[in-house]
């Protein structure tokens, strides 16, 4: 399904690039693997090929969509739960999807919680994951650097 040097999202984890595809012995079965690079932190998963689609890998967005989620910052917060752990898992669910629309609706939602009222231990951390995926995608995707993407996120979620 990929290549190397593809460039994938990972559910929960971000955007890389696949540096390898290996095969591995796993219980005396042969499974072959892509060994996905994510630039952002220096991590490196292995994801099983024949599983990729199952765990929603999928290709990072083209440059031509980027205006798309920035629409998205910019949107309309979307109705959420006032109580916070119902809050948190709606958006974990949204996160577990992989898609960059959820992502960044999460982080517009939970930015704007945020700039109300404090959000609880859970929820700051998952923002603040949520913004690394957010960030390593979209990286990949127009070539800006971290920095300048995190202020462009910040100047399109509190520009509503």
């Amino acid at each position: 399904m990929f290549s190397i040097g593809d460039k994938i999202v990972y559910p929960m984890h971000g955007a890389g690039t696949i540096e390898a595809i290996e095969e591995r012995d796993m219980m005396g079965e042969l499974c072959e693997y892509y060994i996905l690079l994510i630039p952002q932190n220096g991590i490196r998963i292995m994801i099983p090929c024949d599983r990729a689609a199952q765990v929603g890998v999928r290709c990072v967005i083209k440059k031509s969509e980027v205006d798309g989620v920035n629409e998205t910052l910019r949107g309309e917060s979307t109705e959420m739960a006032k109580i916070w752990n119902r809050r948190y898992r709606d958006n974990l669910e949204k996160l577990k999807t992989g898609s960059i629309m959820y992502v960044a609706e999460v982080v517009r939602d939970l930015m704007r919680v945020d700039n109300e009222k404090r959000l609880s231990t859970g929820e700051r951390k998952m923002l603040s994951n949520a913004k690394q995926i957010l960030i390593s995608e979209l990286t990949l995707a127009c070539g800006k650097g971290e920095d300048e993407l995190a202020l462009l996120i910040e100047k399109e979620v509190m520009a509503y």
